[in-house]
């Protein structure tokens, strides 16, 4: 598969829009984030006056937004203002530990992230990034779609493909080489998937995608362990239904099946019983699986719905 990989595109104008940059808050992110983002992609910069980085990345995020002609929206929160939101946010494994962060939101979800200030290029290649996930066309574009669609039906080798082409038309695409090392996962090769991994440019590193596909390998390895033991875990869990160490693994082997709903379940019932139990290592586990599975999948989704419930009931 690597002897494939041997080896942009500028945006419209100027045009101002209305709404394209607005002042957020707790009460009304729901609404101005995660509603408009059905219609069009929303950039959130999480700020603070006492940031020197935010007085940098803020500028230049509105400058570019402003170049987009209303195709996107930012809207910037103060932190401290809003803490409470800060927190719920980082409760459902965001990351807010630190500003500036920016947070991408596309058909209510979370597209994208990152921390500090970047400079402009890479802020333009984001939001490019962002538009093309949103219908734009783009260099690879159909190939990563196909391989998604057959990564999806379980054609894990053809998929492979797909992404493999997307690679070589364009190197610096997180989401080709993020489905590339995925499919080669599911077709079992951790190996070539680990080389596919070391040959992703040094500047897509930090790049969800590729933190994602980085997460996904880890846990393929945690969960070869766990599987031969699979037989042996579940029968400690009848025999005692609270051994949260048992049905931590289980949740491991689980998820190297390919089980995700079961997975997330079983880190979920520990969650459900014992919040605390081993230092909050189900929680974190699951927000491990998340980052491994993506944003946008539908286990992912539905896990960190039930993961918000427990978290805010």
């Amino acid at each position: 598969m690597s002897s494939l990989l041997d080896p942009g595109a500028g945006m419209p104008g100027p045009q101002p829009a209305p709404n394209a940059i607005i002042d957020g808050d707790q009460a009304s992110f729901m609404a101005d984030v995660v509603e408009a983002s059905r219609h069009l992609p929303v950039l959130v910069d999480f700020w603070a006056t006492w940031c020197g980085p935010c007085k940098t990345l803020t500028p230049l995020l509105e400058k570019l937004v402003r170049a987009q002609g209303g195709r996107v929206r930012l809207v910037k929160i103060d932190i401290d203002k809003n803490r409470e939101l800060v927190a719920q946010l980082a409760r459902m494994g965001l990351p807010m530990q630190s500003v500036p962060t920016v947070v991408a939101f596309w058909q209510g979800q979370v597209a994208d992230t990152f921390s500090g200030a970047l400079p402009e290029s890479e802020l333009r290649r984001f939001i490019e990034a962002l538009l093309k996930l949103a219908g734009s066309s783009a260099p690879g574009a159909d190939f990563i779609a196909e391989g998604k669609a057959l990564l999806e039906a379980g054609e894990a080798e053809p998929a492979a493909q797909m992404f493999a082409a997307a690679v070589q038309q364009d190197r610096e695409k997180p989401e080709a080489w993020g489905g590339l090392i995925r499919a080669l996962l599911a077709l079992g090769d951790e190996e070539q998937a680990g080389e596919i991994l070391a040959e992703v440019p040094a500047k897509l590193a930090e790049h969800a995608e590729i933190t994602g596909a980085k997460a996904a390998l880890a846990l393929a390895a945690e969960g070869r362990k766990a599987q031969g033991a699979r037989a042996g875990l579940e029968a400690r869990l009848a025999a005692n239904p609270d051994d949260f160490e048992a049905r931590y693994e289980l949740a491991t082997a689980l998820n190297a099946s390919g089980e995700r709903e079961a997975a997330a379940e079983a880190l979920l019932e520990i969650v459900r019983r014992n919040r605390a139990w081993n230092e909050d290592a189900a929680r974190l586990q699951l927000l491990k699986f998340f980052e491994a599975w993506g944003f946008d999948d539908a286990a992912t989704m539905a896990a960190r719905r039930k993961l918000s419930a427990l978290l805010f009931r």
